[in-house]
């Protein structure tokens, strides 16, 4: 069951002429009153034809028509709106159900609490099988306003009960992050221009392209504007930004005059404040014994920084959820990023999972953005890149992208985000095509040279031997064959494949993948691109660095013993 509050007006007759009215589609049929404030000689319109819209109108506006007489301050914004809708898979609800839907909402919104005979006064009409529209004025009898501070969250916790109670179909329970739905009027006003999008939808979504590209307000501003978007920026005396809107151009009213919108009004997150939080946070202090080489190229940068998203997704601590948060806010640019420099044939899935995402990205966890630097600086880089990505990195990429979100709606589900937990589970649907349509080119090159039947037995047994528990459903996916060739080519460079499958498994779980092999193709041909390792050296370094790091001497530091040396088997290939 879905409710809309309406922003409050100051025409009661007016509203009444939608509701008793034919529509604006003919849509309204058989309109009448379900209930009231005080049904009992209450004039409706709808089946006493000697009864006009006019003397409903006045008689709900009695007491706002009194204050105004008695006081000097006038009482403006009087008329309070709320639509209720049923789903359409729900049963046909009566007149008499319909009224008393309405009165439980009326009395959590604080219309018309339980025992107060100087309540506000109300109705409820009916045009339509499907849903009734409440119609209140907001001067009680005794003259006071009602207080209605937070009464949409009352109003939706009540819908919540309501609907456990007469059968229908279960809503999640809002949290006050989602923006807001299009109105009637701005739905029919874009199907009248011939829009495909609302504006405030469209504007939210050039914002959000925006942002990869910015490393500050002042530069989101300024790449809206290059993008046609028409900016009207709110500055004090010194010139410092403190707020914006937006416009789309060809958007005006009856006037004539450009509409503007408040990014704060277009999503939750887009506000300047948030907006410069995330664009503006420095990048935190990095450990001289955790730096390393970066990768060569933004889209394997971009695959190496999601990997930071593993742990940070399954924590529980307030300051490790302030860090998955912010995580994944970065994660959306970095779809968004992704599915602007992709090849064409692979945007229009990166599109939707981007679109979808959106609403995974902000929740009631406040965000350390510090945490995602790198996230963001691969985003930027990607959307500063004039370079495409070869093969095997668009698929590392969108296999990281994908592993990610299944990781963000888990993290979601963990912590009851019921909205959030479906927009990730939605965005994973798109990323898992996008992730097969990417890697489906390398899968046939890969195929096309498998090695021998004496090097698949032997890779074989490596995978056996790394992950006990996959390998049948390895060896028995379509893809183990060019997993196989994986393997060559990275033992061919140096590697050992018993290692790269180890580090493979650990990255991503396969107990939830239908073609594991296709998983660790992505993995080990991101890990090794890079040259093999001398596993010795790096062995010396870390234990230098640990024994640093707690105030030892380090190695080179101690008398040198004499060992004996120690023989390291060789691996022969038949």
């Amino acid at each position: 069951m879905i409710v809309a509050i309406k922003p409050t007006g100051a025409n009661t007759r007016g509203l009444l002429a939608y509701l008793y009215g034919p529509g604006h589609h003919d849509e309204h049929l058989d309109p009448h009153l379900v209930t009231g404030f005080a049904m009992l000689g209450m004039p409706d319109p709808g089946r006493d034809q000697d009864t006009t819209l006019t003397q409903l109108a006045r008689y709900l506006d009695e007491p706002v028509h009194l204050r105004n007489s008695e006081f000097g301050k006038k009482v403006i914004d009087h008329v309070w709106h709320c639509p209720v809708r049923a789903a359409p898979e729900d049963r046909h609800l009566s007149d008499t159900e319909w009224g008393e839907i309405a009165q439980r909402i009326v009395r959590a919104a604080g219309i018309a609490p339980d025992g107060d005979d100087l309540a506000c006064r109300w109705i409820a009409v009916r045009h339509a099988d499907d849903h009734i529209h409440i119609l209140a004025t907001t001067v009680r009898e005794d003259g006071r306003r009602p207080k209605l501070h937070d009464s949409g969250i009352r109003v939706g916790d009540e819908c919540r009960q309501i609907e456990k109670d007469y059968g229908l179909r279960r809503l999640r329970k809002g949290d006050r992050t989602a923006e807001r739905r299009p109105t009637q009027a701005e739905m029919h006003k874009a199907e009248r221009l011939g829009w495909e999008q609302t504006s405030r939808e469209w504007l939210q979504g050039r914002i959000r392209a925006a942002i990869p590209h910015a490393t500050s307000a002042e530069e989101l501003l300024a790449y809206l504007e290059a993008d046609d978007i028409l900016v009207k920026p709110r500055r004090g005396p010194s010139g410092d930004l403190l707020g914006y809107a937006v416009g789309r151009p060809g958007d005006l009213n009856k006037e004539g005059e450009q509409i503007y919108h408040p990014g704060g009004k277009i999503a939750p997150d887009l506000t300047l404040p948030k907006l410069k939080t995330r664009l503006e946070s420095s990048a935190p202090e990095e450990h001289p014994t955790a730096r390393r080489d970066r990768p060569t190229t933004p889209w394997h940068q971009a695959t190496d920084a999601l990997d930071t998203l593993h742990p940070e997704t399954t924590t529980t601590s307030a300051d490790e959820d302030a860090r998955a948060q912010a995580n994944i806010s970065a994660l959306g640019e970095l779809i968004e990023a992704t599915a602007q420099a992709a090849p064409a044939e692979h945007r229009a899935q990166l599109r939707s999972a981007s679109a979808a995402f959106s609403r995974a990205q902000r929740s009631q966890v406040r965000a350390e953005d510090r945490a995602a630097h790198a996230l963001r600086t691969a985003a930027r880089d990607i959307a500063h890149t004039a370079t495409g990505p070869d093969g095997s990195a668009l698929a590392a990429l969108t296999a990281a992208l994908l592993w990610a979100a299944i990781l963000a709606a888990r993290w979601h589900e963990a912590k009851g985000h019921a909205h959030q937990a479906d927009a990730a589970r939605q965005a994973v649907q798109h990323l898992q095509s996008a992730a097969d349509a990417a890697l489906a080119p390398t899968l046939t090159a890969l195929e096309a040279r498998r090695p021998g039947e004496g090097a698949r037995r032997t890779l074989a047994n490596d995978v056996r031997a790394a992950v006990p528990e996959h390998a049948e459903r390895i060896l028995a996916d379509p893809g183990w064959p060019a997993l196989a060739t994986v393997l060559a080519d990275a033992e061919a460079s140096g590697h050992q494949p018993h290692q790269l499958l180890k580090e493979a498994a650990a990255r991503r779980e396969l107990g939830t993948a239908c073609q594991p092999a296709r998983v660790l193709i992505t993995r080990i041909q991101h890990t090794s691109r890079n040259p093999a390792p001398n596993r010795r050296a790096e062995a010396a370094r870390l234990r230098s660095s640990s024994a640093s790091a707690l105030g030892a001497p380090s190695p080179a530091a101690q008398p040198r013993t004499t060992a004996a040396p120690t023989s390291q088997p060789s691996r022969h290939r038949r």
